[in-house]
């Protein structure tokens, strides 16, 4: 017969330093893990009705309320909100009030806000990269798919409708609507199956996006110039490339403005001028453009060129003015001088920031309609627009300002 095995003192001893070392572990986990270090104030109750926009632009708009917002580029009015983001912070703002009605707050830095199939997108800088990556729900803040991403700093964030496109100087990604990445390009941060990439030291210049393409200005060691590549986006493998086309360029220094269908609209500088390319990338037709050299100097912002889409254009500000171009052949419709930025609709109509004031411009030819005074106080930079009901929104420098 067996004998009931004995307890030794060392055994009850290292049972209890395993217990507690378990404890320890646990409690670490739960210590650095982002819930922990996570704000999230959700909006309770009915989400009142946005008012609807007025018949016409308004004849005055006066300023009803500021907030800071480093972290967009435009202002970002996506379904009942406006939503701001600065420092750590994100913030659905009541469109009339700017009042909160909800937050989202991790314990890092906000590397941008963006907004794609109605909610907020919000990425988060960990690290090196910009690689923690939320999106809300507009009406509560509830969050809702999340995603780890390796894309640089100066990220920018393009939705096409579909898709959600991340740049950077030397990779980008695309993202569905579950925050699935569907393509990688360039350089890849951890790499599985070597090879995969065409063009992996090349850099990004500049980037635009339509639904179903997306187009990249790359500049490639050892080529004369400027390489214009159309990918695309929706693929089945992320780290392979589905490329409609690639051709090098006949001159560097260029710019990729917008796409079409089957158009790309690139910006040349010497002389000025645009060179529409068609699906193969031959050169399709060259519109000559009048700008002033800044205008032509160094690459965009996060490499992306400031544009706006209204019915039948785009509207693409140089730096110094805004042109419009047909947004199927991206031929050029009308010119507004002086203009601050791309502008946007309100009431039906195109409107643009200028110095002092907006204008509202007859869509067919850019005539100006009419200015409407602004107030910016000492502010003279670049104005990006973007409107909500009765409400038109301008991003200055690290503010959004609501003008009713």
């Amino acid at each position: 017969m067996l004998q009931a095995e004995r307890r030794r003192r060392g055994d009850l001893v290292a049972a209890a330093v395993l217990v507690v070392v378990i404890a320890l572990a646990i409690g670490l986990v739960v210590a650095t893990s982002a819930a922990v270090h996570t704000t999230s104030d959700t909006a309770t109750g009915p989400v009142p009705p946005i008012p609807a926009a007025p018949p016409s632009v308004p004849a005055s708009l006066a300023e009803v309320w500021r907030a800071p917002s480093a972290a967009t580029n435009t202002p970002v009015a996506v379904g009942p909100v406006v939503v701001t983001g600065d420092d750590s912070s994100v913030v659905g703002r009541d469109p009339l009030t700017g009042q909160q009605r909800w937050s989202y707050q991790r314990n890092l830095p906000l590397c941008t806000v963006g907004t794609g199939w109605g909610r907020a997108i919000a990425v988060y800088r960990n690290g090196q990269y910009c690689s923690e990556v939320s999106s809300l729900q507009a009406d509560t803040g509830a969050r809702g798919p999340q995603r780890n991403s390796d894309v640089p700093v100066d990220t920018r964030l393009l939705f096409d409708g579909y898709l959600v496109t991340a740049t950077g100087a030397d990779h980008l990604e695309t993202w569905r609507s579950d925050l699935v990445k569907t393509l990688q390009y360039g350089q890849l941060r951890a790499e599985i199956q070597p090879g995969t990439q065409p063009r992996p030291d090349c850099l990004h210049a500049s980037v635009a996006v339509i639904e179903g393409r997306l187009g990249v200005l790359e500049r490639c060691p050892g080529e004369d110039g400027d390489r214009l590549t159309v990918l695309l986006p929706d693929g089945t493998e992320e780290d392979r490339p589905d490329e409609a086309m690639s051709t090098v360029l006949p001159a560097t220094g260029a710019r990729l403005i917008a796409l079409s269908g089957d158009r790309e609209a690139v910006l040349l500088a010497n002389p000025p001028r645009l060179s529409v390319r068609g699906a193969d990338g031959s050169e399709a037709a060259s519109y000559p453009l009048s700008l002033p050299p800044g205008d032509l100097a160094g690459d965009p912002p996060g490499g992306v060129v400031p544009t706006a889409e209204i019915p039948g254009a785009v509207l693409w500000w140089t730096g110094s003015s805004t042109i419009a171009l047909d947004s199927g052949d991206l031929h050029p419709l009308w010119t507004v001088p002086g203009a601050l930025g791309p502008g946007t609709l309100m009431a039906g109509a195109p409107v643009l920031p200028v110095p002092g004031g907006v204008v509202e411009v007859n869509p067919v030819d850019g005539h100006v309609l009419r200015t409407v005074p602004v107030d910016r106080g000492d502010y003279h930079g670049p104005v990006t627009l973007a409107a909500l009901g009765p409400v038109l929104l301008e991003q200055r420098g690290p503010t959004v300002v609501a003008l009713r």
